[in-house]
């Protein structure tokens, strides 16, 4: 079945919040792939202060996470996704003007809390929309997310032969008109309101303290870490093995990520949920994560085989890597919905983001260090081996998760979860953790 056919399926709520993160990932990575550049280049700053620029970002989005989500469920979804459209079109605005450092610290946090403002937000109403379709429709969402991270770029880079300031204003254009098409035409929805008022501490301990959520969180850092690996390990190993086609090896990387997401996302996630269902789809999917970096175990690099064969494993790796990712994402924002018993969904969501967040930014640092020193020391295939190995832990984590759900509720009846073990038995499977 087409897209556009799925697409077509779900309410206009539903289409405009797909059509909303195609436009956010393509006002996004129109310019955030270009910033260091401008920043170093035109704007002449240290290679330490454009770290801050953009570590600011990233924390500001990172660490935001639980607030914005919280905020969603208090507040509702809706003001928080207009908000933070408009937020992250005064971020770009400003990047327009900014030229000191100050400035551009208040830009690069601006644009990152935007994104903790709007993305539980848009997950959190996406799944109460969707309803006994969540699976599907994270699936669509996945398309359109992944056509706007492909289109981006391309965009951007055409802007860039007139001027940075020029695509930072035409992203900013683009995220008015994200904020005003929210604004007019997203209809007003809200968590399910809990039969007594809490606190948003009370909020936290709940989210905090429900054992199976945490650990799930927890089991799945390591797929996070294995695909960001194709922003950092990926491109680093493009750069040792072709110095010199470096760049036009690295866009194809993107470009084979981005077109397998969108070629393929529906039948990936048909597939795997046809063979295994969503709980053990999302275990294989995740397995495959760290099978992915197989083919760059075997060859590491030009060596005996040639730089063709280095390159051509690189490619195959990040398919594999692309195709994983495709599998896991619609079975993992399920299962959050799931173990969260359609409570505090958004703060459930801003919880988890916190969580892998943490473990991507601890994850890219050991990454990064010790895939240098492996290559210095003509060893690369052990960082290799070592992230086929996180995946496999990761897949056995979630596997023993699963099973110790069956061992303690082998009917799936646990109260709040019912209807979502009952859509499960039907596709043949059952959610890690639960």
């Amino acid at each position: 079945m087409s897209v556009l056919v799925k697409f077509r399926g779900f309410d206009r709520a539903a289409q405009l919040l797909m059509v909303n993160q195609f436009g956010i990932n393509l006002g996004f990575y129109m310019l955030m792939p270009y910033l260091a550049g401008y920043l170093s280049g035109p704007l002449g700053l240290a290679a330490w202060a454009v770290g801050l620029v953009l570590g600011v970002r990233n924390f500001s989005q990172q660490g935001m996470f639980l607030l914005g989500g919280t905020l969603a469920d208090r507040l509702g979804y809706k003001p928080l996704i207009v908000a933070g459209c408009l937020l992250r079109t005064a971020g770009f605005a400003l990047l327009v003007f900014a030229s000191s450092l100050p400035g551009l610290l208040i830009a690069s946090a601006a644009t990152g809390f935007a994104g903790a403002l709007f993305n539980p937000a848009v997950r959190a109403y996406l799944a109460a929309e969707a309803g006994e379709r969540r699976v599907e429709a994270f699936a669509v969402f996945n398309v359109f997310y992944q056509a706007g991270m492909l289109a981006g770029p391309l965009v951007g880079l055409a802007l860039l032969a007139l001027d940075f300031r020029v695509t930072a204003g035409a992203a900013a254009v683009v995220f008015a008109a994200l904020t005003i098409a929210q604004l007019c035409a997203l209809p007003s929805r809200r968590s399910v309101a809990p039969a007594v008022r809490t606190s948003v501490l009370e909020d936290w301990r709940t989210v905090a303290g429900n054992r199976r959520f945490v650990a799930f969180a927890v089991a799945m850092i390591g797929s996070y870490v294995l695909s960001f690996q194709v922003y950092l390990a990926l491109p680093l190993q493009a750069r040792y093995m072709a110095a010199d086609r470096a760049q036009a090896v690295t866009s194809a990387l993107f470009v084979i990520s981005g077109l397998v997401a969108v070629a393929g996302q529906l039948r990936i996630t048909a597939w795997f949920r046809r063979r295994w269902g969503t709980g053990r789809g999302l275990i294989v999917g995740v397995a495959l994560l760290g099978v992915a970096f197989v083919p760059l175990a075997m060859v590491p690099g030009g060596g005996r085989f040639g730089a063709a064969a280095g390159i051509g494993a690189l490619l195959l790796g990040a398919a594999v890597l692309a195709v994983g990712t495709a599998a896991v994402f619609p079975f993992e924002m399920d299962t959050v919905v799931s173990l969260s018993g359609n409570r505090l969904v958004a703060t459930h969501y801003g919880f988890y983001n916190t969580v892998v967040g943490v473990g991507i930014l601890l994850g890219n640092l050991a990454t990064g260090a010790l895939l240098g020193a492996a290559h210095a020391a003509g060893m690369d295939s052990l960082v290799w081996l070592g992230l086929a190995v996180i995946g496999g832990c990761a897949a056995l984590a979630l596997y023993r998760l699963e099973r110790a759900d069956l061992d303690a509720d082998p009917r799936g009846d646990d109260g709040g979860h019912r209807d979502g073990d009952r859509r499960e038995r039907a596709h043949g499977g059952r959610h890690p953790g639960r």
